[in-house]
């Protein structure tokens, strides 16, 4: 989580961080302003934190949630949209040049006209691909050929870094092909997973018209395609089974792949996917494959080319005509997420360029809205936790000393990309007009597949990012052993124009963002990659037995918290409580070094400490729907927000004695069952 800034105004005005030292200061303290103080912060901190700002700003109509993250996208697309505006203004832009990309990009989108006037000519031309299957040869390649242009039907695939071998790039195969995304939503029989099946197979049913079929030939090709599908997500493996990389790193040469999905010839899909010649492959899931080598056989092929279609439209849905684009809002968005009125068009074509073109945003984004010395400054933040991390592995009590050193090696060998690229990607063979929206999307979709394709047999260029500096979010990559954080994160609402004090920028940039992203590092996954990135046990197995002990315990904290009947799913999302547990601790402990922390003085009737706490829940400010948190449980590897805040939090001493947490409230941990792992 990340800070906030309003257009044109950056939090660090001439990179220098400052502390503020005043007792009472005469602006209004987000801090102070955005609690519920009838609730009690012992029994729910998060909604004593944020509840008097959900009070005040109901969600949107338009948004499955509202708080932090809502704010800054919104100002970070309000940028967006001047620089995609300005560039479809200027007549002036030479063609092939960023800028007339950016803007002709943008203006086919706001075309609303030629889009319906089009209606599904766009897709025309692959439609008829499908039309003309005659074999499964011919079934298998078109499936392979409409994984390059952006539809995903049948299995995922991509090319990354191998993990065990983190200098080469591998190809990779795992399930997929769902259009509910997740298995669960066909598999579980709760009411509310029920309708949203019933929904699915009416929201089948209308495309399949809006597609040229007729009612009754609809209605049966819907049910093709659910049942097809249901086929595909039992033979799925659930979220958190995704979670082992040693489970789901399973390598086999091409003949080997071949064995277990005979009907499907590998030698000739590899071709059509961009990879001419492959010695071995790595398949996350061979059952999955093996399954889906059966439903090839048991499915005709005028029911596979039904679901062929549906998943290829379905993938374009949101570029076509507005009955279109309306039948898949509602059912993705309203009825999976809650969401009643779609935003405004302006703001789904941003998405979108952006999305497509976020390289060359990018560039002109750092260009027009950030300051010199950004990275300086967030490199300093991030040492500064880097160290704190250090102290603590040197001081555990639970591990021996040759994994300590292995452990303090791999930290001092992580990377930190901050900010934006040294390098842009070139983005020249990329030709865009004003013709049709959908096929912009269409050439954007296919030149990141061959930007990623093209890697294959090449040298691992470890300076890759796969973030642009407009995003607000970051990531820690096993492979590359290292965190990336953008540009956008360094900002927080309400302290515009302001520099906040250092329990603000400890609480959010430390805590929420380094120390979150360093600890993934050695979260239940990334503790299972060397400093070179390979997957590699580095640990002595006692030391892993007693890690294993405490991760344990805080999936079993975790399996305790439900929402609306529904249990968070403790193994699924453990390395995101992990890190975020470590991150709050490293992010307190990188705070108690500064001289707000150590004058004790109070802000606005808070002491740091309290301070610290509250930047912290600041940070996780999100109130969603019903529908959106249930969502979340079911597909998402990260806890519903509130237990983000709340769950770490019961965790710390600091925290229980700053807010006088004690036996009896809802947020006391006692002693025996306190995590402590990093």
């Amino acid at each position: 989580m990340n800070l906030f800034r309003k257009p044109l105004t950056f939090l660090f005005i001439g990179m220098t961080f400052l502390s503020c030292n005043k007792k009472d200061v005469a602006f209004s303290d987000p801090l102070i302003t955005n609690r519920d103080t009838t609730v009690n912060p012992a029994d729910d901190f998060f909604n004593y934190a944020n509840n008097g700002w959900f009070k005040k700003n109901p969600i949107p109509k338009t948004d499955s949630n509202n708080g932090i993250m809502r704010i800054v996208m919104d100002t970070i697309n309000g940028q967006i949209k001047s620089i995609c505006e300005n560039a479809a203004k200027d007549e002036s832009v030479a063609k092939g040049s960023n800028k007339q990309k950016i803007g002709d990009f943008y203006a086919s989108g706001m075309d609303t006209l030629a889009i319906e006037k089009a209606g599904l000519s766009p897709l025309n031309t692959e439609i008829k691909k499908i039309s003309e299957i005659k074999d499964v040869q011919g079934l298998v390649t078109t499936i392979a050929h409409l994984q390059t242009i952006g539809a995903d039907p049948a299995f995922t695939f991509y090319v990354s870094q191998d993990d065990k071998i983190s200098t080469k790039y591998a190809l990779f195969l795992g399930q997929g092909g769902l259009g509910m995304k997740q298995r669960d939503y066909y598999l579980d029989s709760d009411k509310r997973t029920v309708e949203i099946r019933s929904a699915y197979l009416s929201h089948l049913k209308t495309m399949m018209q809006f597609m040229g079929e007729e009612q009754s030939v609809a209605a049966k090709n819907a049910q093709t395609v659910m049942k097809f599908e249901t086929e595909l997500a039992k033979a799925s493996r659930k979220l958190e089974d995704l979670r082992d990389p040693v489970k789901n790193y399973n390598k086999l040469t091409v003949d080997q792949f071949n064995a277990i999905t005979p009907d499907i010839d590998w030698k000739k899909v590899l071709p059509v996917l961009g990879i001419a010649k492959a010695d071995s492959v790595i398949v996350g899931q061979p059952e999955f494959f093996k399954a889906l080598n059966t439903t090839i056989k048991k499915y005709t092929i005028e029911d596979w080319k039904t679901y062929l279609k549906w998943n290829l439209v379905s993938a374009y849905a949101p570029y076509l005509t507005a009955a279109i684009e309306k039948e898949d809002f509602k059912f993705y968005s309203t009825t999976m997420n809650g969401v009643t009125t779609q935003k405004p068009r302006w703001k789904r074509v941003v998405g979108q360029t952006n999305e497509s073109l976020g390289e060359l945003i990018g560039q002109v984004y750092v260009a027009d809205y950030m300051p010199k010395g950004v990275k300086e400054k967030l490199q300093e933040i991030g040492n500064n936790i880097r160290d704190v991390f250090a102290s603590h592995i040197k001081k555990l009590d639970w591990m021996s000393e040759p994994t300590k050193q292995k452990a303090l090696y791999k930290l001092s060998k992580m990377v930190m990309k901050l900010g934006y690229p040294d390098k842009w990607k070139d983005m020249s063979q990329l030709a865009i007009d004003r013709k049709s929206y959908c096929e912009n999307v269409m050439k954007g979709n296919i030149w990141e597949y061959n930007d990623m394709i093209h890697k294959y047999g090449k040298p691992v260029d470890r300076n890759e990012w796969v973030m642009h500096p407009q995003t607000y979010n970051a990531y820690y990559n096993p492979s590359n052993n290292e965190i990336v954080i953008p540009a956008c994160n360094i900002i927080v609402p309400g302290y515009e124009g302001r520099m906040p004090d250092d329990a603000i920028l400890y609480g959010i940039l430390g805590g929420s963002f380094f120390g979150h992203e360093i600890t993934h590092g050695f979260d239940d996954q990334g503790s299972q990659y060397d400093e070179k990135g390979n997957l590699n046990n580095w640990w002595t197995a006692e030391d892993l037995k007693k890690f294993k002990a405490k991760t344990q315990l805080i999936v079993d904290q975790y399996n305790k918290y439900s929402i609306l009947g529904k249990q968070v799913n403790g193994d699924a999302t453990q390395g995101e409580n992990i890190a975020d547990l470590g991150g709050v601790i490293m992010g307190y402990e990188a705070f108690e070094k500064t001289e707000q922390f150590k004058k004790k003085e109070k802000i606005n009737g808070l002491t740091p400490e309290q301070r610290y706490f509250l930047a912290y829940a600041y940070s996780w400010m999100v109130n969603r729907r019903d529908e959106s948190k249930i969502n979340q449980i079911m597909t998402d590897v990260h806890a519903p927000e509130q237990f983000r805040v709340n769950g770490p939090l019961s965790n710390i001493p600091e925290f229980h004695k700053a807010f006088n947490v004690k036996k009896g409230d809802k947020m006391y941990q006692p002693d025996s069952l306190r995590v402590v792992i990093w």
